[in-house]
């Protein structure tokens, strides 16, 4: 195999995959939203955040150097010898050099008047309504405007808002992060004094699992529940990957956790993450993988235990 400096493929790892596309191969970019793209190829590939997912196959990665391994199965040389230029395939494409993270501004949507939109949204998702009402109360989430989406918001320890995700309360599957959110601080209900912590993909699923417990006669207060704001993409090589920015800084806050509860979903995408954190989190603390007992998600398995049909949405981002 042909020798790349390091120097070299770490440039090609720098350049996510919308530029790629935007310069190389513009033909296959189809916008969903204003921050989202799929490909006329792969339409259940999805771009959004600087990173990218293929749901059909579930692959993802962060960059046009995966993109070109793992999704067009080009040869790792080939595909490095392609992003920077070698093949004369990018002439306009310029590699900037990393700069240090600058402080992320949030931009919340303006919040409307009323309620009603994500009440009957979440009341459909078969959330309990007094659940939804102390996170109306808090303002962790929140109905915007114009389109009335459901907006689920982080808060810092000053509990200022630091990250928001949206997503819309009608047949559509649009969702995302709102501008400058910070992972960190993803959405929670994080403030009991129990040493034990509750991880999940997404708010929904969290919610739903509040729902579950106060259905069972317990007070759903008395947990720490964090969603991971998306789910999580592990490396390759297991050992190689990162914890998820929202467990790295709960655990940090509160040393006192000794358990950590893991309720991903139970599509291959969830069982290899769930995998992936039992093996790269400290061996200090007691890991239960605990995925929904029945459907694909915690919110499958709630309808399912109250009866309620759950339309598909159409999905246009994970």
């Amino acid at each position: 195999m042909p020798y790349i400096e390091p120097e070299v493929i770490e440039q090609a790892r720098q350049i996510d995959l919308l530029t790629y596309l935007q310069n190389c191969e513009p033909y296959e970019l189809v916008r969903l939203s204003h921050n989202s793209y799929t490909t006329r190829t792969h339409d259940s590939l999805k771009i959004s955040n600087g990173k990218w997912m293929w749901w059909s196959q579930s692959i993802g990665g962060a960059g046009a150097l995966d993109y070109l391994v793992k999704v067009k199965g080009v040869s790792f040389v080939e595909a490095v010898e392609t992003l920077m230029g070698k093949a004369a395939v990018m002439p306009t494409l310029t590699v900037k050099p990393k700069q240090k993270d600058k402080p992320k501004v949030l931009l919340l949507p303006e919040k409307s008047k009323t309620t009603d939109k994500i009440r009957d949204y979440l009341f459909s998702r078969g959330i309990d309504q007094s659940i939804t009402e102390e996170c109306i109360k808090k303002g962790i989430i929140f109905e915007s405007l114009p389109y009335h989406n459901l907006v689920f918001v982080g808060l810092d320890e000053k509990q200022k808002p630091r990250y928001a995700a949206y997503r819309t309360t009608n047949n559509r599957r649009i969702l995302g992060d709102c501008s400058g959110s910070d992972k960190h601080y993803s959405f929670r209900i994080a403030d009991s004094k129990s040493q034990e912590v509750h991880l999940f993909e997404c708010a929904i699923d969290l919610l739903s699992y509040a729902t579950l417990t106060k259905l069972s006669g317990k007070d759903w207060r008395k947990d720490n529940l964090i969603s991971l704001a998306g789910v999580y993409l592990p490396k390759e090589k297991i050992e190689e990957s990162t914890t998820p920015a929202a467990v790295v800084k709960y655990l940090e806050e509160r040393p006192d956790i000794q358990k950590i509860h893991i309720h991903f979903d139970n599509d291959n995408a969830g069982r290899k993450a769930a995998k992936t954190l039992k093996i790269i989190l400290p061996k200090r603390y007691e890991i239960l993988d605990e995925p929904p007992k029945k459907g694909k998600d915690y919110n499958d398995y709630l309808c399912i235990q109250l009866g309620i049909y759950k339309s598909k949405e159409r999905s246009f981002e994970r």
